[in-house]
């Protein structure tokens, strides 16, 4: 049993950005014995190899199918709907597979590992690798309690884990939190420019725009109040704030905007199907 409650091996098929945040975070948990495929390795991943931290190989069929009881797919959902059936004799050797390909249905998956295939789909974010993400869950039919529970211990090295009872409902994580962390990281560019704007020297804007979000997040994590709660502590009568927050929350403001952000997000998963 490794240190995330899952027992044998991990594969982890593609060690991309998702790929990567996923892996910094097992081996931050020291999570035991992990193969990961990828035909293009970066020097950093050539590295943990070397040091045998990881096994590292070019592809699926250098992984071994008997000895793997997690394979998690992190490739893109154009690239999986071409490879999957690669992942085939994993699934047909009992291991338990995750896929964290956007968009893409287990009506597919299914199709290319087989009806009894055990599938769950997961939508980790970045934050993930350094402990702070959060992944949405959804377990496909066949799936037992011991799966989700090893899905649960694999995924919370990487922050905090919710299980949806919809498929349809992962899409709608993608676009909130999978794809989040942008436009928090875009929130802070456009604070960045707008103190710019104000007289600030660059240096200074983003110094205090970065510290702001990141301060902010986490005073909401560990606060319990809701987060209106929390604008309205910072929102006094008359003042700054509240000037600043008229604009915001305007009939056209931010709310209205992220509404039709995220539904554009949420679209765009359904169209990778």
């Amino acid at each position: 049993m490794n240190k995330v409650g899952v027992s044998g091996s991990l594969l982890l098929v593609g060690a991309g950005r998702m790929g990567g945040a996923l892996l910094k975070g097992w081996l931050a948990s020291k999570s035991g014995s992990v193969t990961v495929v990828e035909p293009k390795p970066s020097a950093e991943l050539r590295a943990l190899a070397k040091k045998k931290t990881i096994t590292l190989v070019a592809s699926p069929s250098e992984a071994g199918a008997k000895k793997i009881s997690v394979c998690l797919v992190a490739l893109k959902p154009q690239i999986l709907k071409h490879e999957a059936f690669q992942l085939a004799p994993f699934a047909q050797g009992s291991a338990l597979m995750i896929s964290v390909a956007a968009g893409t249905h287990t009506k597919l998956l299914f199709e290319a590992w087989g009806k009894k295939a055990r599938i769950i789909r997961a939508m980790p974010n970045t934050p993930g690798a350094i402990g702070h993400g959060i992944s949405g869950l959804f377990a496909a039919p066949g799936v037992t309690k011991a799966d989700r529970k090893n899905a649960e211990a694999l995924l919370s090295a990487l922050g905090q884990t919710i299980w949806v009872a919809k498929e349809d409902l992962i899409d709608s994580v993608t676009a909130l939190s999978g794809s989040g962390p942008a436009y928090l990281f875009l929130m802070a560019e456009a604070m960045t420019e707008a103190g710019i704007a104000e007289g600030l020297p660059r240096d200074q804007a983003e110094k205090l725009a970065r510290a702001t979000v990141a301060g902010a997040g986490a005073l909401l994590a560990r606060d319990p109040s809701p987060a209106s709660a929390l604008r309205e502590a910072v929102t006094s009568p008359h003042g700054t704030t509240e000037a600043a927050l008229k604009v915001l929350m305007a009939k056209n403001g931010l709310t209205p905007l992220m509404k039709r952000a995220i539904r554009a997000a949420r679209k765009r998963a359904k169209e990778l199907r």
